[in-house]
Parts: C-alpha cells; sequence; structure tokens
C-alpha cells in the first residue's frame, strides 16, 4: 500500500493483434489502485468477451511495478465517511475480480517489481502469472490493520498450503516469484524487465488456440473443488459434449488427422 495522495490512476486499454493489453497506470505511486479505474477494468473485459477477435488479456503495471494495491490517503479520509461509500468502493473492485475470473479468454499477470495488498490479490485472479526473477509479492494489509480483498484470502487459500498463506496474511511478510513458482503459483520466471514480453508471447500463443474451449476449462477450474464429484463428472460431461459437436473440435481433429496445425475459428459459441 501507499501513502501517497491519488493523483493519475488510470487503466489503459490497448490490443496489441488479437491480445487485450490492461496496463495499471500510476508509476509515481507504484501504480496505487483507484476506485475509477475498476469500471474500466470491467467494461474491458465484458467487451473483451464478446469479441470473437481477441484471445488473450495481458494485465500489467506500468514502469517498474505491478501494482501497491489501496492507497491510505483515501481509506483514512473514508473514515470520515458513511462506511457504505467505502464498501461501494471494495464491490466495485471485487466485479472487476469477477470479470478476470469470469471472461472466457486467459488472462495474464505480467509482474515487475512489487504486487502488494490489493495487487497481490488482483495478480492471483489471473490465470496465470508470469513475473520477473525480483519480483515480490506482498499481503500488506495486515501491517495496516486490515484485512484482505479483492479475493486475496479466497485465491491464496485455494492456491497455497494452508500454513503458508496464513504466515503471508498474518504477518504480511513478502515471498519472492521464484518461492512461489516452485509451489506453482508462478507459471514463468522472466529476466527483470521482460516480464510483459513473456507474458505477452504467451498471450499470442494462448490466442491462436480453440477460444470456447479456453472458456469452458476455465470455467470447470473455478467449479472444481466447490461441487462433489459426481456433480463435476456431470459437467465435464456436458461441457465434452458441447465442445465434439462445434467448430473447434471439427477443426482440432481435422487437422489431426490431416498433420497439420489446427486453425482454430474465431467464434464465441
Amino acid at each position: 500500500m501507499t501513502t501517497a495522495p491519488p493523483s493519475d490512476a488510470r487503466l489503459i486499454v490497448e490490443r496489441r493483434d488479437d491480445v487485450l493489453l490492461l496496463t495499471l497506470s500510476n508509476p509515481s505511486m507504484r501504480n496505487a489502485l483507484h476506485p475509477d479505474i475498476y469500471a474500466t477494468g470491467t467494461t474491458a473485459l465484458l467487451a473483451a468477451s464478446d469479441d470473437p477477435t481477441l484471445g488473450a488479456v495481458v494485465l500489467t503495471g506500468a514502469g517498474e511495478h505491478f501494482c501497491a494495491g489501496g492507497n491510505l490517503n483515501r481509506l483514512a479520509a473514508n473514515r470520515s465517511r458513511p462506511p457504505a461509500q467505502q464498501r461501494d468502493s471494495i464491490e466495485r473492485f471485487h466485479r472487476w475480480v469477477l470479470a478476470l475470473r469470469r471472461c472466457p479468454l486467459p488472462v495474464i499477470a505480467a509482474v515487475e517489481g512489487n504486487a502488494a495488498g490489493a495487487g497481490f490479490s488482483l495478480a492471483l485472479a489471473c490465470d496465470l502469472i508470469v513475473a520477473a526473477e525480483s519480483a515480490q509479492f506482498t499481503m500488506a494489509y495486515v501491517k495496516v490493520g486490515l484485512s484482505p480483498d479483492g479475493g486475496g484470502s479466497a485465491f491464496a487459500g485455494r492456491l497455497l498450503p494452508r500454513q503458508l498463506a496464513a504466515e503471508l496474511l498474518l504477518t504480511g511478510a513478502p515471498v519472492n516469484s521464484r518461492r512461489l513458482h516452485a509451489l506453482g503459483v508462478v507459471n514463468r520466471i522472466a529476466a527483470d524487465g521482460t516480464a510483459l514480453d513473456e507474458a505477452l508471447a504467451l498471450a499470442q500463443s494462448l490466442a491462436r488456440g480453440p477460444r470456447a474451449a479456453h472458456g469452458r476449462i476455465k470455467g470447470l477450474l473455478d467449479a472444481a473443488g466447490l461441487h462433489p464429484l459426481e456433480r463435476q463428472l456431470d459437467l465435464e460431461a456436458d461441457n465434452f459434449v458441447d465442445s465434439l459437436f462445434g467448430p473447434e473440435a471439427a477443426e482440432g481433429i481435422g487437422a489431426f488427422h490431416a498433420k497439420r496445425p489446427p486453425d482454430f475459428p474465431r467464434s464465441t459459441s
């Protein structure tokens, strides 16, 4: 978290071929979050979900850091306002987090420098994480007497061993990219300064894949562990049948038999 006053926090939305690039931009404050950017992020992801020409999303931060989390001056000011105002801000943030999870496209976090507090939560909300060698991740909430938001407890609780999740949330101690990579939370380690390039290359590769199948896989992964095995098997059967009789499987199976790379159709069906 940062104590600097809010200034130019914004989310830059741009296209890189068939990849949507979202850049948290407020580098003088290590890309600290502000409520004004939440709607931009949610709207961009909803639009990407309906755009058959896009195949993946990358979320990154401008400059040397991914995201410092919330702004303490703004939070301090909110203490003199009705609690409902802060609740509304968090709920807008959570709508953006849900949009990251529910977007049918693979979403990749490209992390340089620090991902702290809600910045760590945002990175964990993505499907994949590419992190720089020296990147540091911190659930810093507890250091100022706060508990997590943005899914920090949910994602850490699901992705990390219980003791490590408790250590990170109860102490606010940093964890480096190498340790998270060893635990399978960070997917790829990049040389410092190259995390975005690595993430964009991975995104371009995924964007050439079967878009509808990617969306079904994301849904199945989020459902796993929430249902009895029988229910998950039913979901797998439903999604498999839908996939088999769709245009992507027709192309994929045909390409396999023809011994050529598949050229998956750009379709949301």
